[in-house]
């Protein structure tokens, strides 16, 4: 049209434009004042509304106060626009000074109120309003969905119902999204009773929420159906909330097919599936695909990612990748919040670097409660009483209370650390000790040789003890041979949870330490009886971004000639140095030759071996495994660290084991 020659007839066209054109709308500012447009009003509101929206807001306002006449959508804009920008006072302080207010401007500081999660003065505001549009409620409807209050926010569909005003789409996929929170199928089926019998029309984004909540209640089926009954209008969105419902139910390989198919794929469809395998225990699967997101372009991971990523590296015990993925949040620039620092924080603390934590924990501008108890778990689990106390003081000193997981983790440190006093000292502090208090209390009391002043605690309970407390008392009876004590604690486990292998395991080892091995055989034989199958002792280590998995006896590993020539190697060794096998802890009665051959060959012992080959030359060794370590081997390792002049780090299903020179930061006590 320009090129033309031809001008626009009137004003009215530049409002359309600059609309369309959005940010880059600031070459109009300068036509319209060059062609005298600029006083024009509509012209004027929507160029200021521009700056409000787009930034910079100092821009509007300035429009705002050279105006010689404002309009109430003048004043609207200005006040939305300080919204956007989250500068509460300066909205509010125009709204005070108004010259008359209309529903727009009440929904704008019902908006703004409820997006900054201060959800009492927006309901202020909405019961203040003199008139309310299906917007207006839409808009207090979605404070409460969008803050997790969903049960308000139904009570308020209700009073919206009663009211006489019709919901629009709007407002059914925002209850929809607020049922989805709440849970609760038999509301769930209500509300689709209700949309059918007014006849609603359900377009794409109402059978996404519908989609959603079914996923939610848990009936996968509806949820298929909707999903299947969409064709051609599935989003990203309906993609992302089925491949979130198979993962939440941990069907994993169903999630995994929709993934694969999705036709065009975001970062939630990606965090979506990572955080699917993160949380039903498939760590390895999620660094993996996170390894396929970092190599796909025009694709960065977000916080979110991170947080399941992190959270796969610290259940795995991979320090070093960790660590690269620590690199890719710096290079990608990505801010963590706190629940990210947090995340970080159990990361490091799992992987065995509890320095690491802590320089994190110091380096956080604000803590949460979650932030002190993550790192508090962290000492707990190295072993450093002292520093989970001193913790907990700082924690207080900062006005944090502590919480019940607070108090868990600290007496759980001081059980490792053999703190009696100090934990009797915790213990007694707490007002009212929940169950789990009474079980870190009995397995302290265990570890230092208490175990009748255990029983007497445990007989002294006011509430019912539950597997925990008796779990304890039977790990105690194996550390001091207490044949009797393991005997009781055993058949109060068997009754409250007959199909955990661990604790007929501890019963057997109580029996074999004593040379009972008949009874090993009567106990073997209940679990056959019950049908319960021992857990497969794993330990891996981790090498060039890969887990290597071994378990007793393994010799299904590439390198298996090398690592059991180099076990029978350090085997002569250890002996000319006073090593002898601990046979006590195999559960069968052969052969003394048969039986060390057993325990030598117990996964750890391999995975170490593995390392020692593979590995620089003076490295630190980091072991995971999934079950207690034994003593033999604990008594093996001791010796390896000092032979080979290596810092070995051993994390069990219980705690970290330091070995150095010989030694282990347990002191043999675990």
């Amino acid at each position: 049209m320009q090129y033309c020659g031809i001008r626009p007839a009137g004003t009215f066209v530049y409002p359309v434009l600059i609309k369309l054109a959005g940010e880059a709308c600031v070459v109009f500012h300068a036509q319209v004042v060059k062609l005298g447009h600029f006083q024009d009003r509509y012209v004027r509101n929507v160029i200021m509304d521009m700056y409000a929206k787009y930034g910079p807001v100092k821009f509007a306002r300035k429009l705002f106060d050279e105006m010689p006449e404002r309009t109430l959508a003048d004043w609207n804009s200005m006040i939305s626009g300080y919204w956007k920008w989250g500068d509460e006072v300066e909205a509010s302080r125009l709204f005070n000074v108004m010259p008359e207010w209309n529903v727009v401007t009440w929904t704008s500081m019902v908006t703004g109120y409820a997006k900054k999660g201060d959800l009492e003065s927006a309901r202020r505001y909405f019961d203040e309003m003199p008139e309310k549009s299906v917007v207006s409620w839409n808009a207090m409807l979605s404070g409460y969905a969008q803050n997790g209050f969903a049960e308000k926010a139904l009570r308020l569909f209700d009073d919206m119902i009663n009211a006489g005003v019709q919901p629009n789409e709007t407002t059914w996929v925002t209850v929809i999204s607020s049922l989805s929170l709440h849970g609760d199928p038999c509301l769930a089926d209500l509300l689709v009773r209700t949309l059918d019998q007014k006849k609603i029309h359900l377009n794409c984004f109402v059978k996404t929420a519908l989609l959603d909540m079914y996923a939610k209640c848990g009936n996968l089926e509806t949820a298929q159906r909707i999903f299947d009954e969409l064709g051609v209008y599935r989003n990203s969105i309906t993609w992302n909330a089925m491949i979130s419902a198979y993962t939440r139910v941990g069907d994993l390989n169903s999630a995994r097919e929709l993934f694969d198919k999705m036709p065009e794929k975001n970062v939630v469809s990606w965090n979506s599936l990572i955080a699917g395998y993160a949380q039903n225990g498939q760590s390895a699967m999620a660094i993996e695909l996170f390894k396929d997101m970092t190599a796909t372009k025009d694709l960065k991971p977000d916080e979110v990612t991170m947080v399941s990523v992190f959270s796969a590296c610290g259940h795995l015990g991979a320090l070093k990748l960790g660590n690269w993925v620590v690199n890719i949040l710096n290079e990608n620039h990505i801010k963590l919040s706190i629940s990210g620092y947090n995340s970080l924080i159990f990361m490091y603390s799992r992987c065995g670097s509890v320095e690491d934590a802590y320089r994190v924990f110091q380096e956080m501008e604000t803590r949460d409660v979650v932030s002190y108890n993550t790192l508090i778990a962290g000492f707990a689990t190295h072993g450093h009483g002292m520093e989970a106390i001193e913790l907990m003081s700082k924690m207080k000193g900062e006005g944090i209370e502590p919480d019940r997981v607070t108090f868990i983790g600290v007496l759980t440190a001081c059980s490792h650390a053999g703190l009696l006093e100090e934990g009797w000292k915790v213990f007694k502090s707490i007002q009212a000790p929940a169950v789990d208090h009474y079980a870190c209390m009995i397995d302290l009391l265990g570890r230092v040789g208490e175990l009748d002043e255990a029983r007497k605690l445990i007989e002294s309970m006011p509430i019912k003890p539950h597997a925990g407390v008796y779990g304890s008392l039977l790990n105690a009876s194996r550390i001091h041979k207490r044949v009797e004590l393991g005997e009781l604690a055993a058949s109060k486990l068997f009754e409250l949870e007959p199909y955990n292998s661990g604790n007929y395991i501890l019963l057997s080892n109580i029996y074999a330490s004593a040379g009972r091995w008949e009874d090993v055989e009567r106990v073997r034989g209940t679990m056959r009886k019950v049908g319960v199958k021992k857990t497969t002792g794993w330990s891996w280590v981790e090498y060039k971004g890969e887990i290597h998995k071994f378990i007793v006896g393994d010799r299904m590993h590439e390198r298996s000639d090398d690592i059991y020539g180099l076990l029978s190697e350090l085997g002569r060794k250890m002996r000319r140095n006073g090593y002898i096998a601990d046979k006590s802890c195999v559960l069968r009665d052969v052969e003394e030759e048969e039986k060390e051959e057993m325990v030598g060959t117990h996964s750890e012992k391999l995975a170490i071996c593995f390392a020692l080959l593979v590995g620089e030359a003076g490295a630190v060794i980091r072991v995971v495994k999934n079950l207690r370590v034994c003593w033999d081997c604990h008594t093996a390792i001791k010796i390896i660290s000092k032979l080979e002049g290596r810092e070995i780090i051993v994390r069990d299903n219980n705690r970290f084991h330091h070995f150095s020179n010989g030694l282990c930061s347990c002191k043999d006590y675990w």
